[in-house]
């Protein structure tokens, strides 16, 4: 378990974490889905939940909302504990997995439907159709949207309540390029506007654009919980060099070895494992070999490249969509 993961009491009038477990645990039979899980998400933050396939990220999100009762542990929700489920549902939006709406009707009338059902005063469907930018389309039949006008109205619905706690179950699942960055844009604007946001996602790089906190489960464990600056600087700092003469790359490689750091060489360029303190002594280790860089740079590690490196899943078990939208 790394950073963060003490499991602090809170209250409902004084609830610095919107989300805190302790030993939070799920079984089905033999088998333990979620062991042990300490929790600790700040209110008002952006939160990531990452993990490979089978990890124990949806049954996490199904205990915290109530869908499935914890085996044991204890935790909870914007101050009230997980078996008070009442007391605090109220002020928790949640889409999971893709929304479910009637075809026929238009997307103001199926906000409507679910507004009277939970006792919502049905002024706040204008002021949430607005907020994703559905306006235009809202008196079109929800069977002529688009995949992302769907995942919108979802978050429409969610925010009906105007919750403390807005919980997105990959909310870019499917999506093309735009849609996604549609999706991006709307949860950095309900971050202003304070509310706490809990977001599983398999599109880690748009957990790094968005989240400023971060929750990775590996095997229904804890294995990193904390600010996503703080996982990356964890990792190891590449220096990539160039030389003037690309036969000058193996010779290169060959007294950077020597010095003890790993080192490899592709597309002309030597990739070598130091911190950026490093590169001065790169710089005159050349020198010293008549070797001329043209090109000398840091790279830091992406968020995938550390999800992988402490999951284990660069094998292929954590099945992540790998597209890439705009940036």
């Amino acid at each position: 378990m790394r950073a963060g993961s003490n499991s602090p009491t809170t209250s409902p009038a004084d609830a610095p974490f919107a989300v805190a477990t302790s030993g939070l645990t799920k079984r089905f039979g033999d088998r333990s889905v979620v062991t042990g899980l300490d929790l600790a998400i700040p209110t008002g933050a952006v939160c990531g939940l990452i993990g490979p396939n089978g990890a124990g990220k949806t049954t996490t999100i199904r205990m915290l909302l109530g869908l499935v009762r914890p085996t044991s542990g204890s935790g909870t929700v914007l101050g009230h504990a997980l078996n008070e489920r009442a007391a605090y549902m109220a002020r928790v939006g949640a889409l999971i997995e893709s929304p479910s709406f009637y075809p026929t009707l238009s997307g103001r009338a199926n906000l409507k439907v679910l507004a009277r059902l939970g006792g919502i005063d049905e002024s706040q469907i204008f002021v949430v159709l607005e907020r994703v930018d559905l306006t235009d389309r809202a008196n079109d039949a929800y069977r002529t949207y688009s995949l992302g006008m769907k995942q919108r109205l979802g978050i429409a619905a969610a925010l009906l309540a105007q919750p403390s706690l807005l919980v997105l179950d990959e909310p870019g699942n499917g999506l093309d390029p735009a849609g996604i960055v549609e999706i991006r844009g709307l949860m950095k604007t309900l971050s202003d506007d304070g509310i706490t946001i809990l977001v599983s996602s398999h599109l880690l790089s748009e957990v790094e654009q968005v989240c400023d906190h971060l929750v990775m489960i590996n095997n229904g464990r804890l294995a990193f919980q904390g600010h996503v600056d703080d996982l990356l600087s964890e990792q190891n700092v590449e220096l990539l060099a160039r030389t003037e003469h690309p036969e000058d790359l193996a010779s290169l490689l060959t007294l950077v070895r020597a010095t003890g750091h790993s080192a490899r060489i592709g597309d002309d360029t030597l990739t070598v494992t130091a911190g950026v303190a490093w590169a001065g002594e790169l710089n005159r280790l050349a020198a010293r070999a008549s070797i001329t860089l043209v090109h000398l740079s840091e790279r830091r590690p992406t968020l995938e490249e550390a999800f992988f490196n402490m999951t284990g899943a660069a094998t292929g078990d954590a099945n992540l969509d790998h597209a890439q939208a705009p940036r």
